[in-house]
């Protein structure tokens, strides 16, 4: 564990080195090696911004770099410029963000875990630690059989606190395993794995739900979108439908969005839920598989085939969202991108939530602000970036209802942002005429302003399958509803 004299941090990733400095050499233009020595701060503060000039950081090109670089060096004790390796000037950069967000008494402590890998001490070629993946010049075949040790580096950043670790640990813990999970598949060691195996974070253990890409066949284009592509395909003989990452867009925050997907959909097993087959976690294909559901979107049922949903048929669609969104909250998983278009039906039009790309476990640590979503269905606490709990996915499920009312596209006179500042005014559609009384109620209470005023999902199935039932009775038809399936696991 290492712990920064006023704070400190880098971002997480495999291979990176957690070696003491190594001695600077004797007259660097840009060196290459640490800035340990006897030099002044502003001498290591010229090294790291000649090094980030010379990778072509973007961050060097702002106006006030340079000062902020400096002032970030002279408030930090002399010790700070003895650990700072120039090879990883980066890392100077994150150490000023880490710094900035424990400023925030909400943020304290603000923590970074990373994964290393660090050759024996004892090893034969007598190195401190390695890069895995670095091109040093090394030939790799010669270092081929170098012992490793892996570990898990956690470094902090927070004002001085007694017990620090004995009353921050839910946290910590909480990234930890986080890591380890990104990490799983790294834990071999292996020096041949090829470039694209040496950069990724994370991988997801084989055996149970890695794929066997031999009896993965793929099939024509459904649909395409900014960082991959829908297929259909087939597996083992099933239909199913395959989403594959685009190797050009692959980069950190698409990766941990592929992750979080995989490990919550291995989790997760409910009728109103898409059904996870598995995944391809290994270079050079990257893809999530799941269930075929022939029946295309919501979105695409409502707007592009111009279905007009009647009532029973929209609230058997309502009780459908429902059902898998009881099951999501009950395991403390929130959605965060509730919409038409990630909800899917199969060929007996029964409706499943999917996409969990940003979907997380409400406890998994720190207090959510991120705005996550999409702009339309956005609650306005989440557009607002205050702190919000699944009840941001019952104003989505708000949005939907509305939408599957009225045939229309939220807000479709204005564009996503304009939307998103009205709604953080209190703007929300315009309620439809000619709509069952008790509908209109629940709509309204589920986009509340205040989240708490809205009602659980459980409640609101209670209330749905209520007025179903009515609806049935009034309109002659014989009710044919299934048995509450809301905590069914399969």
């Amino acid at each position: 564990m290492a712990v920064a004299a006023e704070g400190g941090s880098v971002e997480e990733g495999v291979g990176e080195s957690s070696s003491p400095p190594r001695e600077a050499p004797p007259a660097p233009a840009v060196s290459g090696g640490s800035g340990g020595g006897g030099g002044a701060p502003r001498d290591i503060c010229t090294q790291v911004f000649e090094r980030l000039v010379a990778d072509g950081n973007e961050e060097v090109a702002g106006p006030d770099f340079r000062v902020q670089l400096e002032a970030h060096f002279a408030r930090l004790p002399f010790s700070y410029q003895l650990d700072i390796n120039v090879d990883k000037s980066a890392d100077v950069l994150v150490h000023q963000k880490v710094l900035a967000e424990a400023k925030d008494p909400l943020r304290r402590p603000a923590f970074r875990v990373r994964f290393l890998r660090v050759e024996d001490m004892d090893s034969a070629y007598g190195s401190d630690a390695s890069d895995e993946g670095a091109d040093d010049g090394d030939d790799l075949s010669v270092r081929q059989d170098t012992p490793y040790t892996h570990i898990h580096e956690i470094v902090f950043s927070t004002i001085d606190k007694p017990k620090l670790l004995s009353q921050d640990t839910d946290g910590l813990h909480k990234a930890l395993e986080a890591s380890v999970l990104r990490n799983e598949g790294s834990w071999s060691g292996s020096s041949h794995s090829s470039a694209a195996e040496r950069t990724l974070p994370f991988q997801v253990k084989g055996g149970e739900w890695e794929i066997d890409k031999r009896l993965l066949k793929m099939g024509e284009m459904i649909a395409s979108g900014s960082c991959g592509d829908l297929f259909h395909g087939t597996y083992f003989g099933e239909d199913v439908a395959v989403k594959v990452l685009k190797a050009e867009h692959l980069n950190n925050n698409v990766w941990n969005e592929f992750t979080q997907e995989v490990y919550i959909l291995r989790e997760v097993h409910h009728t109103n839920v898409v059904r996870f087959i598995g995944a391809c976690t290994k270079p050079p294909k990257f893809c999530i598989i799941t269930e075929y559901m022939s029946g295309g979107s919501l979105y695409d049922y409502v707007h592009k085939q111009r279905n007009v949903v009647d009532l029973p048929t929209l609230l058997k669609f309502a009780c459908d969202i429902c059902r898998g969104m009881c099951y999501l909250h009950q395991r403390g998983i929130i959605h965060r991108d509730l919409k038409t278009a990630n909800l899917l039906m199969d060929k007996d039009h029964v409706v499943k939530v999917a996409d969990f790309g940003v979907a997380r476990f409400q406890d998994q640590g720190g207090i959510m602000t991120a705005e996550t979503g999409t702009y339309r269905w956005m609650a306005p606490e989440v557009i607002n970036h205050q702190p919000y709990d699944n009840k941001a996915d019952v104003f989505s499920f708000a949005i939907v209802l509305w939408e599957l009312l009225t045939s229309k596209i939220p807000y479709d006179t204005m564009t996503p942002l304009q939307a998103a500042v009205g709604v953080r005014q209190g703007l929300r559609p315009v309620l439809p005429e000619k709509t069952h009384p008790k509908l209109l109620d629940l709509l309204q209470r589920c986009w509340e302003t205040i989240p708490s005023n809205r009602p659980a999902f459980s409640d609101i199935l209670t209330e749905l399958e209520g007025l179903l039932a009515e609806v049935q009775v009034t309109s002659g038809e014989t009710s044919k509803q299934p048995k509450d399936i809301s905590a069914s696991t399969d």
